[in-house]
């Protein structure tokens, strides 16, 4: 089980948590996930299509390694899209809330300039911690 960490008088994280607390268990660190598909494919150039499909990324590694959405303990994402993902969190949090639920890890958001693999517009890093078996 993860325990969310918030220091006394501040005001709880909207969408991700400051500190989470992880049981000992198995770490599993996901590489930079982006939007394609399985056979490396992008099916879209559009921000929000390629959070979902990153995100289902995550997900798929998450499952074969015996882990839950609620096992993610951090992401950062790297956007190269600042205004087009403000526009956005309305939808981004829906999908969001489809693939993991109510569960916020710590989450830190970068904007740079690129990422390595075009089309793509998000990239998401995680780690996770599995409890022992």
């Amino acid at each position: 089980m993860h325990k969310n960490i918030l220091p006394e008088g501040w005001a709880p994280a909207i969408g991700y948590a400051n500190g989470i607390l992880a049981e000992p268990g198995q770490t599993l660190y996901l590489a930079g996930q982006v939007g394609w598909n399985a056979q490396q494919v992008f099916e879209s150039e559009r921000l929000i299509p390629q959070f979902e499909q990153a995100l289902k990324n995550i997900l798929a590694i998450l499952e074969k390694a015996g882990g839950r959405p609620e096992h993610i303990v951090r992401i950062t994402a790297f956007c190269i899209v600042r205004d087009e993902y403000l526009s956005s969190r309305r939808d981004l949090g829906r999908i969001w809330r489809e693939l993991i639920g109510n569960h916020y890890p710590a989450m830190s958001m970068i904007f740079v300039a690129d990422l390595l693999d075009h089309p793509a517009k998000i990239e998401l890093e995680a780690t996770a911690v599995l409890p022992r078996s």
